[in-house]
């Protein structure tokens, strides 16, 4: 991970042709990725597969059955078996392995990919599996404890984690390479499911600043929790408690971060001429903290009552959120701007741990007239892009405008108000997504 760090980071230096060169470089490592893994194969080696990523289902069941999790050619009834994501830790001794993994052959269970990290106490194995698909996960437990593993963990796969790990880290870094914004969710790929919070830089020299000093520079592995330093000079802290993190993921959960801070800022420059029903042209672009300056101008000509529909606070402090806001290290933001380049809009999908929210912002003289619902749909295809189950808006229950444009999505919705506030969650599972219309995240800000 580290060479694919280096390789790209100096292509990188070679100018503005960047992003095809990246691309490219990283497609020829891919392919040659792939054959090397089909060749393995073709000879009796099985390829190296460590990643632990979760990702969600393909299909409306649950990843690991049906089409998306189960194959034909097992031993289950009907030909079919499913496939299993397994860790667990075994005695650090000759002929451990060999026994469990004659206990897995005794009950037909496919050993698909193997990666193995030795520790100061035993080794953690981590398996890709096809098994039966009558087998229950607590059957698989069963049979591994009994062979002498311990701690097991398991969690069902489906046809994504066929992928060999080579070619998955190889895309995460393309992604991390082309948009700062995709780091935290190259991450969770990377590391399945957990939970990643951004820490800006402390502003003063007390317990926060204290706090982040005590990350070193290499960063910190604690179990379940890794912490790393932001190359602003925050902290990115994941957690996943329901299963510790190996020196192997913490690794390649540094490399990324590595490559990130080598490349610096960096959005697609990808932009969408729209026109409006009244015949006004706009353009929709992504945007990051250079486009502070506009944005603050932006907030001296919209009224009271619009800046406090959006920030739910203090008109007055509302531009010192603009740096965080703005930042592709909690999110993405989409701008709105005239034909003289005049921001007029801002919509943010903003990644607050486990959840997405979404928030809006359009000048006073150019809302009702469709760039809120615009932006809404862009940024809602963009989370379901990313892979979130969800979104929110918490705005004023008297907001009839956001309360509009999130029932214009077509997905189903979820209400919430509390003391005037109105919090409102949009589902994005399959079935929600195929019944709504919402445009193609590729044409957003990938280019």
């Amino acid at each position: 991970m580290s060479d694919v760090t280096d390789a790209v980071a100096r292509l990188v230096d070679h100018g503005p042709t960047v992003p095809a060169l990246v691309l490219a470089s990283l497609a020829a490592l891919i392919a040659t990725a792939g054959f090397h893994t089909r060749w393995s194969r073709r000879h009796g080696q099985a390829p190296p597969a460590d990643d632990t990523g979760a990702r969600p289902p393909t299909a409306e069941r649950p990843a690991g059955t049906g089409p998306a999790g189960s194959e034909p050619g097992g031993s289950g009834p009907g030909g079919e078996s499913a496939l299993w994501r397994m860790r667990t830790t075994v005695r650090d001794a000759p002929g451990s392995l060999a026994v469990l993994c004659a206990a897995l052959a005794d009950r037909r269970i496919d050993i698909l990919s193997l990666q193995t990290h030795p520790l100061t106490e035993g080794t953690v194995d981590e398996f890709l599996l096809r098994a039966p698909g009558e087998l229950s996960a607590a059957e698989l437990a069963e049979v591994v404890t009994t062979a002498g593993g311990a701690r097991t963990w398991t969690e069902r796969a489906d046809a994504h984690d066929l992928v060999d790990a080579p070619t998955r880290v190889l895309g995460l870094a393309a992604r991390t390479a082309l948009d700062a914004a995709e780091l935290p969710l190259a991450l969770r790929q990377l590391l399945g499911r957990c939970t990643i919070r951004s820490l800006p830089a402390p502003a003063d020299d007390g317990a926060g600043a204290r706090a982040a000093a005590a990350v070193p520079p290499e960063g910190a592995l604690e179990d379940t929790v890794l912490r790393l330093r932001a190359p602003e000079g925050g902290v990115i802290s994941v957690e996943r408690p329901h299963l510790p993190f190996t020196p192997t993921e913490f690794a390649r959960a540094r490399a990324l971060v590595e490559l990130d801070a080598r490349l610096g800022p960096r959005v697609p420059r990808g932009r969408d001429v729209l026109t409006l029903p009244e015949g006004s042209d706009i353009t929709v672009r992504r945007a990051d903290t250079r486009d502070v300056p506009a944005a603050k101008a932006m907030h001296e000509r919209c009224s009271a009552r619009t800046l406090g529909m959006r920030y739910h606070g203090p008109v007055g402090e509302a531009d010192r959120y603009l740096n965080h806001l703005l930042s592709p290290r909690f999110g993405r933001t989409l701008a709105v701007q005239t034909a003289s380049g005049r921001l007029v809009g801002l919509g943010h999908l903003l990644w607050d741990g486990d959840e997405t929210e979404v928030a809006l912002l359009v000048e006073d003289g150019w809302q009702r007239r469709g760039i809120g619902g615009e932006l809404l749909a862009r940024l809602v295809a963009m989370a379901a892009d990313a892979g979130c189950e969800s979104v929110y808006a918490i705005t004023q229950a008297s907001n009839t405008g956001m309360v509009a444009a999130m029932r214009g999505l077509g997905l189903p919705l979820d209400y919430q108000i509390e003391e005037g506030t109105l919090v409102v969650t949009a589902r994005l599972d399959p079935a929600a997504q195929a019944a709504a219309r919402l445009p193609q995240a590729e044409r957003i800000g990938r280019e």
